[in-house]
């Protein structure tokens, strides 16, 4: 998420789900030019281990020096396209998809503000604008209609991040592949400084409680004079039974 005081991300863990469950990482920081940034990614483990990695001798490289954070994003798309070149046909041989995603936040030296990118397996990309001030890798359809309705680019980092992990945990009640712990990220503007935090599912609990609790009071609390057209009942908001048609059941 990307708000005016700065960028939130947060981050599953499950790699794997069924038989085996296996939880890593899929959030890096990296520092360069003394600023940090970092990098979420979505897909195949194996492509994002080894693209990482070419990324990180990137970043290490005396001769190479990124004072705008699009330039970063350029050379992780070369080192993409170069683990594509390398392995995509021999992946997609053995039935499994170059499906690499990855977000790349924060701001370099020369960026005039904080900056979030979304690349693509091509190793194309776009840059997340305050127009839809979000993306979400993966599983997208269970958290997405929450950050539709809520978030807005002037919104606190605070509410972002409330935002952001009630969408999270509609994600996980749905989808059987993503589960906590998570991974927070959050990219102070004015401090240029990223900050890290690991959440288990005992920190939010209470949360994810609150917020279901309150879901179904607000559907009970829903006016219900519409419903007259369709249910049939004596008065508007009327909890007596529904007097259905004659000859249904």
């Amino acid at each position: 998420m990307r708000v005016a005081e700065g960028l939130v991300g947060i981050a599953d863990t499950r790699v794997t789900s069924g038989s085996e469950v296996i939880t890593a990482r899929k959030v890096s920081v990296h520092e360069h030019g003394g600023r940090k940034l970092f990098l979420m990614t979505s897909g195949l483990r194996s492509v994002r281990d080894k693209a990482l990695t070419y990324f990180e001798e990137q970043l290490e490289d005396n001769d190479a020096e990124f004072d705008k954070l699009y330039k970063a994003v350029n050379s992780f798309s070369r080192q993409l396209r170069r683990v594509a070149d390398e392995d995509k046909e021999a992946l997609e041989g053995g039935s499994y998809r170059f499906d690499l995603h990855a977000l790349i936040g924060g701001q370099l030296r020369h960026d005039k503000e904080h900056k979030l990118y979304l690349v693509y397996p091509q190793g194309n990309w776009v840059e997340i604008a305050a127009g839809t001030p979000y993306c979400i890798l993966g599983e997208s359809g269970y958290g997405k209609p929450i950050l539709d309705r809520t978030l807005k680019f002037n919104d606190t980092i605070s509410f972002a991040l409330k935002v952001g992990c009630l969408a999270f945990d509609s994600t996980r009640i749905s989808a059987a592949n993503v589960d906590f712990p998570i991974d927070v990220i959050i990219y102070d503007a004015e401090q240029h400084s990223i900050l890290e935090h690991r959440y288990e599912k005992k920190d939010l609990v209470d949360i994810s409680n609150w917020w279901q609790e309150r879901l179904r009071q607000s559907v009970i609390d829903l006016p219900c004079d519409w419903q007259a057209a369709v249910l049939g009942r004596q008065s508007a908001g009327d909890s007596s039974t529904i007097r259905l048609p004659t000859g249904t059941s």
